[in-house]
């Protein structure tokens, strides 16, 4: 009984912290990555480009990154984003089960945070449209919250698309991440990670807008559903809205391939930090047997690295 009962705080301290971290991503999402990203686009669109251009989006987007990762950093670690949660389970850096519980709190966060720039721009967006809330044509406001491809787009070119720029997030983030790539100044990654937001904007935005978060565009397309742009907005595009959920996945799994068999693997061989002793076992495991003739020591050795 002594030991149950010294347990059970720990239990509930773990629990709460958790709760925390959930209520965390969704204030983050709703206050950095919704406000400032769909903001800055509303301010572009609604202002017929005299208030704004197709960079200060990006910017908007990059920099809403930039500041939610600070603002977050410290509580949840930043996890702002489903298909980076999904690689640290694969890499067996947490549990499963704290999935699919993030992937709700960005869904809230993303909906709330559209709501409110919807409100915030209310009659900027009705003056536009002419109180004709369209998803196509020269007066369309749904682009604000979320995703639509362009007019040369097919489904499987944004596919293609959203894999290709999603892998590349996944690859660069975990170089970040990596400590064995050396240590970086503190506060710098997150400007980093925001860098690369804007890369990726300025290079593969044309295509669809680069959602590269499903529930950053899931959750908008949600709002806008609801709030009078009618189920338009997932037939627009020949059924686009599944296409930003379900590619960033492959896109994620690709990049984490990617980045821990052409990366990973080659770094030198350095002893387990007791943190990731700590961490959880991978959800599979393959393993690559290289042959090194000679070790620290002179000796020949054989080394096996557990990729998943």
């Amino acid at each position: 009984s002594h030991v149950q009962n010294t347990h059970l705080p720990n239990v509930a301290h773990s629990q709460g912290l958790f709760c925390r971290r959930i209520l965390n991503c969704s204030c983050v999402f709703f206050l950095h990555l919704q406000l400032i990203g769909s903001g800055a686009a509303a301010q572009v669109i609604t202002s017929q480009g005299t208030h704004g251009s197709y960079l200060t989006m990006q910017l908007g987007s990059a920099l809403g990154a930039v500041f939610g990762i600070f603002v977050s950093r410290g509580v949840s670690g930043a996890q702002l984003n489903v298909v980076w949660s999904m690689s640290l389970w694969i890499l067996g850096r947490q549990p499963w089960r704290k999935v699919p519980l993030y992937a709700l709190s960005h869904l809230l966060g993303a909906f709330l945070g559209a709501a409110t720039v919807y409100l915030q721009y209310y009659d900027a967006i009705q003056v536009f449209s002419g109180g004709h809330l369209s998803v196509a044509g020269p007066n369309a406001t749904a682009g604000i919250f979320c995703s639509y491809p362009a007019d040369h787009l097919s489904v499987w070119g944004g596919i293609v698309d959203q894999v290709v720029a999603t892998a590349l997030l996944l690859i660069c983030c975990l170089a970040v991440e990596d400590r064995r790539q050396g240590l970086l100044p503190d506060g710098l990654a997150p400007v980093l990670v925001g860098a690369l937001i804007l890369t990726i904007g300025l290079s593969m935005g044309s295509n669809c807008g680069f959602p590269l978060n499903p529930a950053r565009d899931l959750g908008p397309r949600l709002f806008t559903f609801i709030a009078g742009w009618g189920e338009e907005v997932f037939k627009a595009g020949g059924g686009w809205w599944w296409v930003p959920i379900v590619a960033p996945f492959v896109g994620g799994l690709l990049g984490t391939l990617i980045y821990e068999l052409l990366i990973e693997v080659h770094h030198p061989h350095t002893p387990q930090s007791p943190e990731d002793r700590d961490q959880d076992h991978p959800p599979f495991s393959f393993f690559i047997v290289l042959d090194c003739r000679t070790c620290a020591s002179g000796q020949a050795c054989t080394r096996i690295y557990q990729i998943f």
